[in-house]
């Protein structure tokens, strides 16, 4: 007999994370080695810095659990990024979907009441987590509202596609890199 765990967590979906830090390497990777001699050390040290908030911000996650939803970053980060929201699921009272100016829509979860007696508040409910399906089913089933028709905010083509850019980018870098002359 398997005993279902309490809280569910959902880390930004790998495709989707392994993407920007592909995409940032790929980008900012060949800038100390371009360098004058005296810039380099101080881009090698800001390209570490960024990588490190690039891992930050990428490492934001969504955990449910019977008293409600938290959306916030690990305690090795969460000091940096201080952003975050948590809401019981007796609060959340609707879904609204809004267009973006690309054409996909994000939805915000509404609250009627806030802790501190306020009302009407609203955040975003995250659409790039890992296993997304699970997500809103279980958000569906804690709420009772219907998720039917969320999907992601970008299909997946967008995220292979930059994948495969970002690779390519990092394969000519490394290329340009072994056969430069000394």
């Amino acid at each position: 007999m398997s005993v279902e765990p309490t809280c569910h967590r959902y880390p930004m979906a790998p495709l989707i994370r392994f993407t920007l830090l592909g995409l940032y390497l790929a980008l900012v990777l060949p800038l100390p080695l371009l360098a004058p001699e005296p810039l380099r050390i101080p881009l090698l040290l800001a390209s570490i810095a960024g990588l490190t908030l690039v891992l930050a911000l990428t490492s934001e996650e969504v955990e449910l659990d019977a008293q409600g939803i938290r959306v916030g970053h690990p305690p090795w980060c969460s000091w940096l990024w201080r952003r975050g929201w948590q809401l019981p699921w007796s609060h959340v009272t609707a879904l609204t979907p809004v267009t973006t100016n690309q054409g996909s829509k994000v939805y915000y979860v509404r609250s009627g009441v806030t802790e501190d007696g306020r009302t009407e508040e609203s955040w975003l409910l995250p659409q790039r987590v890992a296993r997304f399906d699970d997500f809103l089913k279980r958000f569906s089933t804690a709420t009772g509202l219907s998720t039917k028709g969320i999907s992601r905010i970008s299909p997946p083509w967008t995220y292979q596609l930059l994948a495969l850019l970002s690779a390519l980018l990092l394969g000519g870098e490394l290329l340009a890199l072994i056969l430069r002359p000394s």
